[in-house]
């Protein structure tokens, strides 16, 4: 779209004064303005299309910026320090004082193979008559950690507070290994049991528990 500027003479000789003079009595040159007006799309003669420019983003300062909160969450955050476990394992001289432990509050397991685990509450032989044994596992959901829990919420439902006083007996087999113990404890770590011992496993549970494992 083009412009036309007309300019106007001032005379003042002959005395003409703000009188628009006819275009050929003019000798001053034409000035042309032109207005450009970007399309938006598509190739039309005499329209001129705007240059799109690449985009470039300098991620210098975020590298710095990133270096940075490194430096000060490495300077500001604690390192874990490592948990050790008390184990109260069985007197090798035979000369230890038994413990009295109660019959509601005895726990009972006996890691097996398979990752698998015999647990009864109480004593053997009232457990088997009042069907208070199971088989059960190491699962998150519903294994062993699952037994444990119902035990302490047992325990307070008899008297409030009274799950610090559960009593987790474990007594390894033979067929057992290392990790499965370490299953056995993260649990109590877990769960946190206040007492619990290592202990030797008697000729009658081990039948027993075996026994019970096959029939599974």
């Amino acid at each position: 779209m083009a412009i036309r500027v007309i300019s106007v003479s001032k005379q003042t000789d002959s005395g003409i004064y703000g009188k628009i003079v006819p275009p050929h009595l003019i000798n001053k040159p034409i000035v042309m303005a032109e207005i450009n007006i970007p399309a938006a799309s598509g190739n039309k003669p005499g329209v001129r299309r705007s240059k799109k420019h690449s985009t470039r983003v300098d991620l210098t300062p975020m590298v710095d910026l990133g270096f940075l909160l490194i430096t000060f969450f490495i300077f500001t955050t604690s390192m874990s320090s490592p948990k050790t476990m008390k184990l109260i394992m069985p007197d090798d001289n035979g000369n230890a004082t038994p413990m009295p432990v109660g019959q509601s509050t005895a726990l009972t397991v006996i890691p097996l193979k398979d990752n698998k685990i015999f647990y009864y509450h109480g004593e053997l032989t009232e457990a088997l008559k009042a069907n208070a044994y199971g088989i059960t596992n190491y699962s998150l959901t519903d294994g062993l950690g699952q037994i444990v829990r119902n035990k302490q919420v047992a325990l307070d439902r008899m008297s409030p507070g009274k799950r610090k006083d559960l009593m987790l007996m474990v007594k390894p087999t033979p067929e057992s290994n290392y990790q499965q113990l370490i299953n056995v404890l993260d649990e109590v770590l877990i769960n946190e049991v206040k007492h619990y011992a290592i202990m030797d496993l008697t000729p009658e549970e081990k039948d027993i528990a075996n026994a019970k494992s096959a029939a599974q």
